[in-house]
């Protein structure tokens, strides 16, 4: 199964993009892992900002795809013309992975670390 998990932006700031999303847009925080990521509700998809250590898409907003088996998505993408960019790899909470569709446009694969 496949679906929209994020869309993930880039801060060089998470408190400050926490304060900003939270406060004067009026998101509501679900999790926060200190000056590394943080997610809000976007009113049914989580909004999420990555701090540098978590910049996984070299600073360019990407919407990130919840998958049952990252390395099997991944092979049948790049077999259908995605470009792999990075990973798979254990992030911290999830395994990733990190793609280019055949315009050249970031995504990022997801799945919660057993």
């Amino acid at each position: 199964m496949t679906r929209i998990g994020n869309v993930l932006y880039v801060a060089k700031d998470v408190d400050e993009a926490v304060r900003f999303y939270r406060d004067a847009l009026g998101l509501a925080v679900k999790f926060t892992d200190g000056d590394r990521f943080a997610a809000f509700d976007g009113g049914g998809t989580t909004f999420a900002v990555a701090g540098p250590d978590e910049d996984v898409t070299g600073g360019v907003p990407a919407v990130s795809f919840k998958v049952d088996d990252v390395a099997g998505a991944v092979e049948r993408l790049t077999a259908a013309g995605a470009r792999l960019v990075r990973g798979p790899e254990e992030g911290p909470h999830e395994i990733r992975a990190v793609l280019r569709d055949p315009a050249g446009n970031a995504f990022v694969l997801y799945s919660p670390r057993p």
